[in-house]
């Protein structure tokens, strides 16, 4: 873990993984009563895995839009 955080940027923690984290962790406490510690925390961690897959894909979709309205792409036909 000490390895994956020191590996992203700081910026980059604070802006992408701290608002699906924050979410992720929101749902896990109001939603998953499991009366496992373990099971709790897999489900937590799928989570997070499944809100950053999200965020990340209407990142780059949002992207791809962006730079073909500006003309940065060619269009398809």
């Amino acid at each position: 873990m000490y390895t994956l955080i020191r590996s992203i940027p700081f910026r980059s923690l604070l802006v992408e993984q701290a608002p699906t984290f924050g979410a992720s962790l929101l749902i896990a406490e109001l939603f998953y009563k499991f009366h496992s510690f373990t099971l709790e925390t897999l489900a937590f961690l799928a989570t997070w895995f499944v809100a950053d897959g999200m965020v990340a894909l209407l990142r780059r979709l949002y992207r791809a839009l962006r730079a073909q309205r500006s003309g940065l792409t060619p269009a398809s036909s």
